[in-house]
């Protein structure tokens, strides 16, 4: 299907072309931007509502700035679909998060236009910060550094330091902060009511209009117009409201709230911050999914729908004459609301992501029970571990590559304390579409090394289910990883009765005669399927399920050591410091000098794809671990499926 972006859009492959536009035909081309992200996200699929809602916004940058020299830094950048179509890249955006296509957010090493490669959230004022003092330090004193971060970001304790600090550094760093209310679910918190304070507030926003329109009226560049500025910026702080004070608390000036949405008001104000000293806010109102009425509706379901019919809105699902086996992290929200029913000790925490989670269905049954922190890692772990000395069970949800901003907390105040929280890590190994920084690749390696942890990976539901069951057990007294990927599990069938699983056992599926199998978690699956496909060659290999990487399941390690000289590895992790560096360490403390391979995810940046694209080119799908039994066991490449 092609798609045909409007003449407006079409005359645009870089931001100098955009600022042919007359500015009274700017509106029209916010309309064919927008539209054409709507086109190209309901047939290809990717984030929709973030995008939507900073058309204006992008569109305003990009006329007043001199990108690339001066630097625009997004932060999470769910939002930044209209900045890689100015940016020269319209043409390839319809391979946006496909295999070898356009990364979903900016990535330096796809633009000189993206200033800095991100994807966890409240990076860009620290990103924006170094840039700016850089740039001072160099004499570039007429570059400009913006950083635009979203009101959700700006939970994070990195957003914070990074303005205590902007706020003395002395720099003309600009930070605008895009406000709707939004990150993927609701906001959460205080500063959320704050921020709604100032903009409801009629005194204020009356003050500051007619403050900012005297402004207007002064000649600019002179003395006497920068005295006037700083006169009439420092009265105001002791008329408007309470509300105003944070910001310039921390020595960075305020402005706004305005309109998001109004291109020629934010052409005006961000041309007239340019010439405004110092660190500076911008307090921007938009509507995440701005004009595609459905999206403004329900935000969250349209964060990042997949394809969709855009003039129905119907979202495509695949249709399946046979029941399907439930995302892992359904199995977990359906499975923690069966458990505290019967333990009124456990509460469960996640960090800004209640729908990703599947958390959000104990938050509706038990909200006493269940919190959404916002985008708060460090705090949810340390919350948790300060819940669990009071004797609660606690989960801790987090996607992996989330759970390492909380890794300190992790080592800190759970491990040493040896507290027993549970850490369930969603969204464990490849991602897909999101790429290497949602990748949930290292933490087996990185929790493997911390003393007093269980490392446990179910390979099914019913497995999951057993060991979020064990975890909450009295009997279980130490920090508990259970690790499961994105996506769907493989039992249709999978309310299974729950039962203890001894922990550091894992179980042996299948005997074999010519090579043994050890596969942790999910990846499981794959060997099971690469055991049938080899059986055509005459090979006989066992599988082990280990369930554990820490402790291991020393018994059955020793079993398939001494009975199978050939051994092969299987994780959905980094080969370096994980599951099979585990097993080789065994080896090594034993004296074992089997022949192993170890397949998982290699020792480099695996970049975006699908799951099962990803899978093939690491080697460890059903096809890979074929292909590694029959060279281990010297079949001909030519019998290979």
């Amino acid at each position: 299907m092609t798609i045909t972006p409007g003449p407006l859009l079409q005359s645009v492959n870089s931001p100098e072309d955009l600022k042919k536009i007359p500015r009274e035909k700017l509106h029209e081309f916010c309309e064919q931007l927008r539209q054409y992200i709507i086109d190209v996200v309901s047939v290809h699929g990717g984030h929709f509502a973030a995008s939507l809602g900073v058309v204006e916004l992008t569109t305003a940058l990009h006329y007043v700035y001199n990108a690339p020299y001066d630097q625009l830094v997004w932060d999470v950048g769910h939002q930044a679909y209209g900045h890689k179509i100015i940016t020269g890249r319209r043409d390839q955006f319809v391979t946006n998060r496909k295999y070898n296509g356009l990364s979903g957010f900016p990535k330096r090493s796809e633009s000189e236009y993206d200033a800095f490669g991100v994807g966890h959230s409240s990076t860009s004022i620290s990103a924006a910060l170094g840039m700016a003092i850089a740039a001072k330090y160099k004499g570039e004193e007429d570059r400009k550094v913006v950083a635009i971060i979203g009101d959700g970001s700006m939970t994070a304790g990195m957003a914070f330091e990074a303005m205590n600090h902007a706020g003395v550094a002395n720099t003309n760093l600009l930070i605008i902060l895009n406000d709707n209310g939004i990150g993927i679910d609701p906001n959460v918190g205080a500063l959320k009511e704050y921020l709604t304070d100032i903009t409801t507030s009629r005194t204020y926003n009356k003050l500051k209009d007619d403050i900012w329109n005297a402004l207007g009226k002064l000649p600019v560049g002179n003395k006497f117009t920068r005295s006037m500025m700083h006169k009439l910026a420092e009265s105001v702080k002791g008329l408007v409201n309470s509300s105003s004070n944070l910001f310039e608390a921390l020595k960075i000036r305020y402005f706004g709230p305005i309109d998001g949405h109004n291109i020629t008001k934010l052409i005006d104000t961000l041309n007239d911050l340019k010439d405004i000293p110092g660190p500076k806010l911008l307090h921007v109102i938009t509507t995440k999914g701005k004009g595609y009425a459905l999206a403004e509706k329900d935000q969250t379901k349209w964060h990042a729908p997949g394809t969709f019919d855009k003039v129905t809105g119907e979202i495509y699902k695949k249709k399946f004459d046979t029941p399907q086996p439930p995302k892992y992290q359904d199995v977990f929200g359906k499975t923690i609301i069966e458990l505290a029913k019967q333990n009124d000790k456990i509460f469960a925490v996640t960090p800004a992501m209640p729908s990703g989670s599947s958390l959000k269905y104990m938050m509706e049954e038990m909200p006493d029970r269940a919190f959404d922190v916002g985008i708060c890692e460090q705090h949810a772990a340390t919350l948790s571990a300060g819940l669990a000395t009071q004797g609660l069970r606690v989960f801790c949800h987090m996607y992996s590559t989330f759970m390492q901003r909380a890794y300190d907390q992790v080592v800190h105040d759970i491990a040493i304390q040896k507290l027993p929280v549970v850490l369930c890590i969603d969204r464990a190994g490849l991602v897909g579409d999101d790429g290497p920084t949602h990748h949930g690749c290292y933490d087996i390696a990185y929790f493997r090394c911390i003393p007093n942890m269980i490392i446990s990976a179910p390979m099914n539901e019913s497995e999951l289910r057993n060991l979020m069951y064990t975890a909450q057990l009295e009997s279980t007294q130490m920090p508990f990883v259970i690790r499961y990927p994105r996506g769907e599990g493989v039992m249709p069938q999978w309310q299974t009765p729950m039962q203890e699983v001894p922990i550091g056992k894992g179980r042996k599926l299948k005997d074999g005669r010519d090579i043994a199998i050890l596969s942790l978690g999910h990846p499981g699956n794959f060997a099971a399927a690469a055991i049938r496909d080899v059986k055509q060659d005459g090979i006989d290999p066992a599988h082990y399920d280990m369930r554990f990487a820490k402790p291991l399941d020393e018994e059955l390690l020793h079993e398939a050591l001494s009975k199978y000289e050939k051994i092969i590895t299987v994780e959905d992790g980094t080969v370096v410091g994980g599951f099979g560096s585990a097993v080789l360490e065994f080896m090594a403390a034993h004296g074992y000098k089997n022949d192993i391979r170890i397949l998982g995810i290699p020792d480099r940046i695996v970049e975006h794809g699908t799951p099962k694209e990803l899978h093939h080119e690491c080697g460890y799908d059903a096809a890979g671990i074929a292909d590694a039994i029959r060279q281990m066991m010297d079949v001909k490449v030519s019998l290979m499926s």
